[in-house]
C-alpha cells in the first residue's frame, strides 16, 4: 500500500497488461475517491492481493506471465474471495466473466461513467460519498 494512503478508502486493484489502460482507469477511480493499486499481469496481481487485500479487482483476461483465468483459479484455490470485474476488448467479455465467476464485466472501450457505475454497483462507494450520504457523487455528476 502506498504511504500516507488512508486505510478507510475502498481499494481497487487494476490489473491490465496495457499501461495506458491501467493509468486511465486508475486516474478515473482516484478522482472518484478510491485507493488504487495496479499490476501488469496475474503474477504481480497475486502478490498485490497478498499484501493489500483489495476490495475489488478490475481484471484483464489476456496478459503475459499469468492470464486472468489462471489468476482467478489461484485466488479460488487459496480461498480468497474478491469481487472481480472483467475488463476486456474481446467480444466474449460476458462469457469470460461468467467462466471465472466474476461479479461483472466491462467491454473495452468503455466510458468513464460506465466504469464508475460498475464499481459502485458492487456497493463500493468512495469515502466522501459515504460521509455525505452520496452527495459528493451527485455534485460531481452535476458539474460534468
Amino acid at each position: 500500500m502506498q504511504e500516507g494512503m488512508p486505510m478507510d478508502k475502498p481499494i481497487v486493484l487494476v490489473v491490465d497488461a496495457a499501461a495506458g489502460i491501467r493509468d486511465m482507469v486508475s486516474q478515473i477511480l482516484k478522482d472518484e475517491g478510491y485507493a488504487i493499486e495496479t499490476a501488469a499481469d496475474g503474477v504481480e496481481a497475486l502478490a498485490m492481493v497478498e499484501r493489500v487485500r483489495p476490495n475489488l479487482v478490475l481484471l484483464d483476461m489476456r496478459m503475459p506471465n499469468m492470464n486472468g483465468w489462471e489468476f482467478a483459479r489461484i485466488l479460488k484455490e487459496r480461498g480468497i474471495g474478491l469481487p472481480i470485474i472483467v475488463i476486456t476488448a474481446a467480444q466474449s467479455a460476458k462469457a469470460w466473466a461468467s467462466e471465472i465467476g466474476a461479479a461483472g464485466f466491462l467491454a473495452k472501450p468503455f466510458g468513464v461513467q460506465s466504469l464508475i457505475d460498475k464499481v459502485q454497483a458492487l456497493g463500493l462507494l468512495p469515502v466522501d460519498d459515504i460521509a455525505r450520504g452520496g452527495e459528493a457523487r451527485q455534485a460531481r455528476t452535476e458539474a460534468s
